[in-house]
């Protein structure tokens, strides 16, 4: 497995990988318009502009991708994403520790939805901590975790 940067070339990929992805959290919300699902080109070429963008290779294909920016000192993570059949293997985590690093801060936030048992799961065991819960709709609220080193 191959960690890197991404590139401008490899958005369209890394799109359609999240929307990939993000289908097993649509189900679990019964909600397949949440904004990873409908972000499009345009969407995630602003956010590729705006930070960092990582991806995990295997075999040249992208089975896995990270991003995040720093706003006013913090380490924002976004949209930590693993392809379905390359789950459990810790992708995810490696993921999360090289975004760290790239952002290179002392504090870092990530957030998920209080329904997403395993990404709660997953950022925790390495040293997330919950500190705000905002319900955005019925039966939905958004953890927001924070790491300080």
């Amino acid at each position: 497995m191959i960690y890197e940067r991404a590139t401008l070339e490899d958005l369209q990929e890394i799109l359609d990988l999240q929307h990939l992805a993000f289908k097993s959290e649509a189900k679990i919300l019964n909600n397949f318009n949440i904004p990873p699902m409908v972000q499009d080109y345009a969407g995630i070429k602003e956010e590729f502009d705006k930070g960092i963008f990582l991806k995990a290779v295997d075999n040249g294909k992208i089975v896995g991708s990270a991003r995040g920016y720093i706003e006013d000192g913090t380490g924002i993570i976004r949209k930590l994403i693993v392809h379905p059949e390359y789950r459990c293997r810790g992708i995810g985590s490696k993921l999360l520790y090289k975004i760290e690093q790239a952002l290179d801060v002392k504090r870092y936030v990530a957030f998920t939805s209080n329904k997403s048992v395993s990404n709660l799961a997953l950022v925790e065991v390495l040293g997330y901590r919950i500190f705000k819960k905002e319900e955005v709709a019925p039966n939905l609220t958004y953890i927001y975790l924070e790491k300080v080193l």
